[in-house]
């Protein structure tokens, strides 16, 4: 089977965007993309946009169709990609699945949510709408589930609760140089232990914030990479996975079965481990994800991520940078694409094209996380040798 490469990359600004709606955004992305790549939109022949909830959101449905049209990519094949918070991901994981099939020779994909528009409560229940429906009668949310984690957490493994909090200070320190982020602010630790608690002991600053925004990949196989470019990246390894849909029945709450099983995968299809990646993207909807994650994927032992974290392993100038776009926490989230970001920021470091954020890397994983871990998508890139 053929490499599958990616040639191209954009990502819209992330935030509050008042008088741009979902297609508005997808296109923006969707169109910077094409130039990055040199991809002229009529050779695009698979177009699938990552999207969890834009008929709940704003009443708008169709969205693959009506962005070809929007982008002039008729009569490109198109597909709407929903895997609820890790619908980017999976948007990868398709992708990557119609080049490595030979079903399609250029495939674009792009990732949206718009979600600002919409108060907090409206758009948490949206959201809480992926929890199984005995949990959502009772009205868990997945802040609420995030809050119980860290505390078990937190318990069991005496991890003390300002860890939590250096999370949020990294992210948000990478964050100020993202130009696309939304928040572009340095914090203290201070600043996020003395915010207000949401779901205790987790706090405002341990969360991700609500917002509008895209972000587009360009994929190929190599050998037709090669016609555009010189220097470009390839996915040498991705998989996706899922765990209990009712988190309650899980043998174990602080491992996370989906990013362990599809963590395997991704290594093992791309014959790299752990020690091998030199970047990460890490789905830090919550900073306790941060530290799932990162025992997951084997980045550190159970019950020891927290360790690493205060020794600054994960700083931009640490032995295994993670979040180096400032993470969902101070990137944004927009649901259907923050998977698809994970992956610009990997392809932006491997190109060497970071700038201020860039870190020394040929290797990069990036880890999408639908629900609380409901399902999983693991991807692994590499600068093609």
């Amino acid at each position: 089977m053929e490499r599958v490469a990616i040639i191209g990359a954009s990502m819209t600004q992330f935030g509050q965007r008042e008088d741009e709606w979902i297609l508005d955004l997808l296109a923006e992305a969707g169109l910077e993309c094409l130039e990055d790549a040199g991809v002229d939109a009529a050779d695009v022949e698979h177009l699938y946009v990552s999207n969890m909830a834009s008929g709940e959101f704003e009443g708008q449905t169709g969205v693959p169709n009506a962005l070809a049209h929007d982008i002039d990519a008729v009569p490109a094949y198109t597909q709407r990609v929903d895997q609820t918070s890790s619908s980017g991901g999976a948007g990868i994981y398709a992708a990557w699945q119609s080049v490595a099939s030979g079903a399609s020779d250029m495939t674009l994909l792009v990732g949206g949510e718009k979600m600002t528009h919409r108060t907090t409560g409206e758009a948490t229940d949206v959201i809480a709408s992926l929890t199984h429906p005995a949990e959502y009668k009772h009205g868990v949310t997945l802040p609420s589930f995030a809050g119980l984690t860290a505390r078990h957490y937190l318990e069991k493994f005496d991890a003390p609760r300002e860890s939590l909090a250096k999370v949020a200070v990294k992210n948000h320190r990478n964050g100020v140089d993202n130009p696309n982020a939304q928040f572009r602010k340095e914090i203290d630790e201070e600043t996020a232990l003395e915010s207000p608690i949401v779901a205790d002991p987790l706090r405002l600053y341990d969360f991700c914030p609500i917002t509008d925004g895209s972000a587009a990949l360009m994929l190929c196989p190599e050998s037709v990479a090669e016609e555009y470019a010189d220097e470009y990246v390839v996915v040498s390894g991705i998989d996706g996975a899922t765990d209990t849909h009712v988190v309650h029945e899980r043998e174990d709450p602080t491992v996370m079965g989906g990013v362990v099983e599809s963590g395997k995968g991704a290594y093992e299809m791309s014959g790299r481990d752990p020690e091998d990646v030199d970047v990460a993207e890490l789905h830090d909807m919550f900073t306790i994800l941060e530290f799932l994650q990162m025992e997951g994927l084997g980045f550190a032992e159970q019950g020891e991520a927290w360790k690493l974290v205060e020794d600054g392993y994960t700083e931009r100038d640490g032995e295994l940078p993670i979040n180096t776009s400032g993470g969902l926490k101070s990137k944004g989230h927009p649901l259907g694409a923050s998977g698809v970001a994970q992956g610009v920021e990997i392809y932006e470091q491997l190109m060497g094209e970071a700038g201020p954020r860039q870190v020394d890397a040929d290797v990069g994983l990036c880890c999408n996380v639908g629900g609380f871990g409901n399902c999983v998508i693991t991807t692994i890139m590499e600068a093609a040798q």
